[in-house]
């Protein structure tokens, strides 16, 4: 993207205000989950570690730089700041991550399966496939070089036995894909739980993923269909 970014304190802002509706609904139990949003082509501001999304103020949040290391800020940032460095790295139009732990959507990262077929319009257009990054410890190196090979193609993530993540140019998009990927389990389970599969057919797919271009989405492979 062209180097232009939002400037510190509308970053403050949008994730004082994503950390609150994550945590209102449900996405993040008690400090659960973690935000961050770029500002320059080497600062990050991020959550801190160790406090609810939905009662942080301005003085807890931390500014680093793609490497970890903290600029401003008092408190230590999220331990999976390194997933989020690493996505910023692998793709120069995301300006800011957002991982959260949803929790239909991590039942299906717990159980290793992906939200991969085409039952949603929204969802064949705007996600694609959300496919499963096998399980890393969190807050690794490994679990940041994994979701890096990953985010190339997709629009976001499940983390076995973890969560989700996405990303996107703003904090706000970044939830709304978060918030599509739990809207896209529930119906799955949902149907899951009618015991029938009615997916789209190649034709149905195919149109929708046309219109990818016209909604500003460049990748998210091609989901399952009839």
């Amino acid at each position: 993207m062209a180097e232009k970014y939002i400037s510190d304190e509308k970053a403050i802002k949008d994730i004082l205000d994503i950390g609150q509706r994550m945590y209102y609904a449900g996405f993040a139990a008690a400090n659960d989950g973690n935000i961050s949003v770029r500002t320059g082509k080497n600062e990050v501001w991020t959550t801190p570690s160790g406090v609810s999304k939905g009662f942080m103020t301005e003085e807890m949040l931390v500014k680093t730089d793609l490497d970890g290391n903290v600029i401003a800020g008092s408190m230590k940032p999220s331990s999976e700041l390194k997933m989020h460095l690493e996505i910023y790295k692998e793709l120069s139009d995301a300006g800011a991550v957002v991982h959260a732990h949803p929790p239909v959507a991590t039942s299906f990262a717990v159980a290793g399966i992906p939200l991969d077929k085409a039952y949603l319009q929204e969802s064949v257009v705007r996600l694609g496939v959300i496919p499963v990054v096998p399980y890393e410890l969190p807050g690794t190196e490994a679990l940041a070089e994994s979701v890096g090979r990953y985010c190339r193609d997709y629009n976001g993530l499940l983390l076995e036995h973890h969560g989700a993540v996405t990303w996107a140019f703003d904090a706000v998009q970044a939830f709304y894909l978060l918030e599509s990927i739990e809207y896209d389990a529930k119906v799955t389970m949902n149907l899951r739980l009618m015991g029938i599969e009615r997916l789209m057919t190649e034709e149905q797919t195919d149109e929708l993923i046309a219109l990818r271009a016209d909604w500003g989405v460049i990748k998210g492979g091609r989901p399952k269909s009839r």
